[in-house]
């Protein structure tokens, strides 16, 4: 390992020399590491990388991975939990879930039932997760605002700067199903919601994948199908499901240009209970358009709110990360951007109320 980069609440970046390459390869690639997997890297280390999404040239995984320290493993923590995430790879890892004996919510979750009327703010990707907390902190400052981060991405919380850089602006982070390492872990969206609810005693929660969104181009081939699991999961504990739609005008692929087909999948074809899908003011009117004709099929199943933008864009502004989707930024696909802090404004909206 020739030197160490930035490091941040769960992850360490270095620069690693490559030993054995093709003529191909470069001389030093960025990896990553998971110092709660591997041990904490020093420079001089050897490094036993896995380079996949480097031959693959994907952009939001653009790192290697650091598989091992070989000469120098950690030392075997002690186990306090028994649930087993990344279950029967080789970096499987053991977790305390927040509602398992031995927790200290345990008692809560078991004897929790309902979210009572919590809003739940569903999105099909990661980038949304600033945009949805920008809005509701737009109208309500003060609103206890979890997340439940799903495995259709990146498994690893630590793999999300945003998330990091967000750490003081949310009651905390969930992660369920294979997903882990947030501040609680839970087996399943069921759990998680119950945990960010009567654990971290949220008032809204925001539920989308980690970094990395996974797709065929395909009407059922991609992860954030799991949007409309995570409706069904919200309504049948006692939630208000909130949909953050997926809207645009500057994707150049047809599918997702208006409301991309992935909101159209999961929440008029998975989400068997009902949602309000938030619609912002203000956007282009042949966009509008698009985006009413793409909705009045689902309305029969869920409601479609308007919602007034005003401010928004501000908050957007303002909000300590770098607002990015599929490599464009808040001005470069600024629908899709306002389309994700409508819905947070709609949640705190809802939460008010209540």
């Amino acid at each position: 390992m020739e030197r160490l980069g930035r490091g941040w609440h769960g992850a360490q970046e270095l620069t690693v020399t490559l030993d054995a390459r093709t003529p191909d390869d470069p001389a030093t690639v960025r990896a990553l590491a998971y110092p709660d997997l591997v041990g904490v890297p020093e420079v001089g280390d050897e490094v036993l990388l896995n380079t996949n999404a480097l031959a693959l040239g994907l952009g939001t995984g653009g790192y290697a991975l650091v598989v091992a320290l070989p000469r120098r493993l950690p030392e075997d923590a002690p186990v306090r939990g028994h649930i087993v995430k990344a279950r029967y790879s080789p970096l499987q890892t053991i977790r305390l879930a927040a509602d398992e004996e031995g927790s200290p919510h345990r008692d809560a979750l078991a004897a929790a039932t309902d979210l009572g009327g919590m809003p739940v703010v569903v999105a099909d990707l990661h980038s949304a997760l600033p945009a949805i907390l920008a809005g509701i902190h737009a109208d309500a400052p003060d609103a206890r605002v979890a997340y439940v981060l799903t495995d259709g991405g990146a498994l690893a919380a630590g793999f999300s700067r945003t998330l990091d850089a967000l750490r003081d602006r949310l009651a905390g982070t969930v992660t369920a199903g294979q997903s882990w390492g947030g501040d609680l872990e839970a087996v399943n969206v069921h759990g998680g919601l119950l945990a960010a609810r009567h654990a971290l005693g949220a008032d809204i929660t925001i539920v989308s994948q980690g970094p990395g969104n996974l797709g065929t181009g395909t009407v059922w081939g991609f992860s954030g199908v799991a949007a409309g699991e995570a409706v069904n999961a919200a309504a049948v504990l006692g939630g208000r499901p909130v949909g953050a739609l997926r809207i645009s005008d500057a994707d150049p692929r047809p599918r997702h240009r208006g409301v991309s087909h992935h909101s159209l999948t999961a929440y008029g074809k998975v989400a068997l209970a009902a949602a309000d899908l938030v619609v912002p003011t203000g956007l282009p009117a042949d966009l509008a358009a698009q985006v009413e004709a793409a909705l009045e099929p689902l309305t029969a199943r869920h409601h479609v709110v308007t919602v007034e933008t005003a401010g928004l864009d501000a908050a957007l502004r303002a909000v300590p990360v770098k607002l990015s989707t599929m490599g464009r930024d808040l001005d470069g696909d600024h629908a899709y951007f306002l389309a994700c802090a409508a819905a947070g404004r709609h949640a705190a909206a809802l939460a008010t109320a209540a």
